[in-house]
């Protein structure tokens, strides 16, 4: 049997535990008959989830024949990209050849005899946009890891154009939290300020363990220190499960090292360098001294309450730190404190 879980970014694994909750947040708003929001952007740390949960709604919604789905790059002409994908979807070309529409101007189909060729690409979508509202269909634009690009901002504005025409349009975008908050806060992009943000929790824990036990057939205790060594991060429990089926009749301390190998090389690395040296500061700290108390550790780096602030707001953003209990602070991810020694020159 194929291993069910899969160490690969971006991909559905076999094993997978679904976010109940948020993601069908999104799709009752989507499914809705007057939809609160045609946007959704889901954030998260490396790892987290973001690309799989986004692929899940997506796969959902692909089963219902009122959905169209697409996904396009960030990383080109975004609007030439949609237009491209449109325009080879047979339903759809079978519609716009029928609406006479004649994109041959932009390298799609030929000419179409007594109908104007429509030369500009915004343009073009807008008019494919019209035809599918009006056949009763609504589409789904999904973009991976955006970043505050030209590419990103020119399809943006349109976007923003199509959803003031009342297009059955929706878009679902994910990015690390920086990038997004950079997006947002373009002054043009207002709508995307306005956008939910999905920002994603460490997975159940009472589900994690139920996989765990079900794939590998080990008991209670066994499944729920499987469970506590991934902290809920959603790479590690990929990690994690991979290696201890790469490696049947090993017990799970022997196959940590590897694990720690596969969380600093994938994950932890990035992380670390995109850290400002202040960020890394505070960090140490935590990982060397054990301490949680917010009061003890401002006080330790000789802050100010208003700079940690800062520090820990941003830590919090980026999927770093937990904040949930009032007044203290700790290491979210797992095995981080060990990776962080190793490293900090504190």
């Amino acid at each position: 049997m194929q291993n069910p879980f899969s160490i690969s970014f971006g991909t559905l694994p076999t094993q997978y535990i679904s976010r109940l909750t948020q993601t069908n947040q999104i799709l009752d708003t989507f499914r809705a008959e007057n939809p609160s929001s045609h946007v959704y952007m889901i954030t998260g740390i490396r790892g987290a989830g973001k690309t799989v949960m986004m692929t899940d709604i997506s796969e959902k919604l692909r089963k219902d024949k009122k959905w169209i789905v697409v996904e396009i790059s960030p990383e080109r002409d975004m609007l030439e990209n949609l237009a491209a994908t449109l325009y080879a979807i047979p339903e759809l070309h079978t519609l716009f050849l029928k609406a006479k529409l004649d994109f041959s101007a932009l390298g799609l189909g030929v000419s179409i005899e007594n109908a104007a060729p429509v030369t500009d690409v915004e343009v073009a979508v807008s008019k494919m946009l019209e035809h599918i509202t009006k056949a009763g269909k609504r589409l789904l634009v999904t973009v991976d890891e955006v970043t505050n690009n030209p590419n990103v901002k020119v399809f943006a504005a349109a976007f923003q154009i199509y959803l003031r025409r009342n297009f059955s349009v929706f878009l679902i975008m994910t990015g690390l939290y920086d990038n997004l908050y950079n997006l947002q806060n373009e002054k043009t992009l207002t709508f995307l300020y306005r956008a939910p943000k999905i920002i994603l929790d460490p997975l159940n824990y009472t589900a994690i363990v139920s996989h765990y036990k079900k794939t590998f057939g080990i008991d209670n205790a066994k499944a729920e220190y499987m469970a506590k060594l991934t902290k809920g991060y959603s790479f590690a429990f990929q990690v994690l499960g991979y290696l201890l089926w790469e490696n049947k009749g090993k017990e799970i301390d022997d196959i940590l090292p590897e694990y720690d190998q596969y969380l600093d090389e994938y994950i932890y690395d990035k992380i670390w360098a995109e850290m400002s040296d202040t960020d890394k500061k505070v960090v140490s700290y935590l990982a060397i001294s054990e301490e949680t108390g917010v009061s003890k550790i401002r006080e330790q780096l000789g802050m100010t309450t208003p700079q940690f602030s800062v520090y820990r707001d941003r830590l919090k953003r980026k999927g770093v730190i937990s904040t949930a209990q009032y007044g203290y602070i700790s290491l979210l991810l797992p095995r981080f404190d060990e990776y962080v020694r190793m490293h900090s020159d504190v």
